[in-house]
């Protein structure tokens, strides 16, 4: 039998609707009153995940899934950058941003490299091909991005070229061997 997976992108929060370094926060009160109108579930789910983070274990909760804290769906360290606006940083050292979205291995603001987010990604992506049936995990958009480069053998520098909504839902499978991108759904709440 095959791997189905989804990966559901965490409800928006203050950092995503201001172009911000995430950190570990709570989802906004728009993405809260947004999450009570789902009614949509994963009630097919044999496994369910989250991030540990605030946002991802917010979103399992107000959706009723009864999710287990994966670690490795931990958002990306963005180190001294965390909570700070893109624009800033980037205003403030347009080299170090540079280097950030050009090199993969780089890390000017001193947390983790994308190599590394990328590796931790695919090995959780990897354990999941034994799993049979269907498997949720609830976390974040760089992490979501990661796993579908992982799953169709892209470029680590393609990680930028995908764009990952709040409340989007990216499926994959696994079978023969191999991981399949099988859709990626807008954020509007539909998770069906």
């Amino acid at each position: 039998m095959a791997t189905r997976l989804k990966l559901l992108c965490h409800a928006s929060t203050a950092a995503v609707r201001t172009s911000a370094f995430p950190g570990d926060e709570p989802l906004d009160d728009q993405s809260m009153r947004k999450l009570a109108r789902i009614s949509h579930r994963f009630g097919d789910a044999d496994r369910c995940w989250t991030s540990p983070m605030l946002g991802a274990s917010q979103t399992a909760d107000a959706l009723q899934l009864d999710a287990i804290v994966e670690p490795m769906l931990r958002e990306c360290d963005y180190g001294r950058w965390t909570g700070r606006l893109l624009s800033d940083v980037q205003a403030e050292a347009p080299d170090a941003i540079a280097q950030w979205l050009c090199e993969p291995g780089a890390s000017p603001h001193g947390g983790e490299t994308l190599l590394s987010m990328l590796a931790r990604v695919a090995a959780w992506l990897d354990a999941q091909r034994a799993a049979s049936g269907q498997v949720v995990a609830i976390t974040h958009a760089s992490v979501i991005r990661a796993a579908v480069v992982h799953a169709i053998d892209a470029t680590p520098r393609s990680f930028w070229r995908i764009d990952i909504a709040p409340l989007s839902v990216t499926s994959l499978s696994f079978s023969h061997d191999r991981w399949t991108l099988r859709s990626i759904t807008p954020g509007n709440g539909d998770m069906t």
